[in-house]
Formats: structure tokens, C-alpha cells, sequence
């Protein structure tokens, strides 16, 4: 995700840095069915657009609100995209399993507890 988002912010993509690790922790995950932040803390994030409905607005003037809003939407859809690709790339090289009666496999056989 970071190489993806460095190629739009230029030589300047450390400064940026903590935008990408916010959006990556409030995106979701397909493996654990939600946000990292979410799974962590057990609720979803507060994001700097819910920050000036509880008077935290005043700390930030509005177009640093508006432009942190618009890079974690760029993060997100770079997110989108690249997940997108792995997909993609790993449902190509992907090849269905095709067992017959008398082919050996393997068996992962767990020890017994008691």
C-alpha cells in the first residue's frame, strides 16, 4: 500500500506516512471481517471528519481537516486498487485441485488430548 500511495505524493511520502498507517488501521480486512482499529478497540474509529462534531475543530483549521480527508480517500481507494491486483494476479495462477481414487496424499493427523 505504501509504494502504491508513494508514486501520487512524490518525493515527500515519509510526511505522509502516518496518513497511510491511519487509513490502513481503519480499513477493513477480509480475514478478520473488519478494521484493525475496530477488531482492537472494539469500536470504530473516529475519523477527522467526526472531529468537529465534538469541538475538537477549533485545534485544526479547516483545510488541514479538508485535506486529511482527501489523502485517507486517496489512501483508501490506492488500497482498493491494490488489493484489486493481488486478486487478480493470485486467481491466475490459481489451479483447482483434481484428486482420483488411488492418489497419495498427505494427512495431517492431530495427536489426541486426554
Amino acid at each position: 500500500m505504501l509504494r502504491a500511495c508513494a508514486v501520487d505524493f512524490g518525493g515527500n511520502w515519509d510526511t505522509h506516512l502516518a496518513l497511510v498507517e491511519f487509513s490502513y488501521n481503519n480499513s477493513y480486512h477480509a480475514s478478520i471481517k473488519c478494521a484493525l482499529f475496530e477488531a482492537l478497540y472494539g469500536r470504530k474509529c473516529r475519523t477527522p471528519i467526526a472531529w468537529t462534531e465534538v469541538g475538537e475543530g477549533m485545534l485544526l483549521e479547516p483545510e488541514i481537516v479538508q485535506e486529511t480527508t482527501d489523502k485517507i480517500v486517496q489512501i483508501k481507494e490506492r488500497l482498493k486498487v491494490a488489493r484489486e491486483r493481488q486478486k487478480s494476479y493470485a486467481d491466475k495462477r490459481r489451479k483447482p485441485l483434481e484428486f482420483s481414487v488411488s492418489d497419495k496424499v498427505l494427512l495431517k493427523v492431530s495427536p489426541r488430548k486426554g
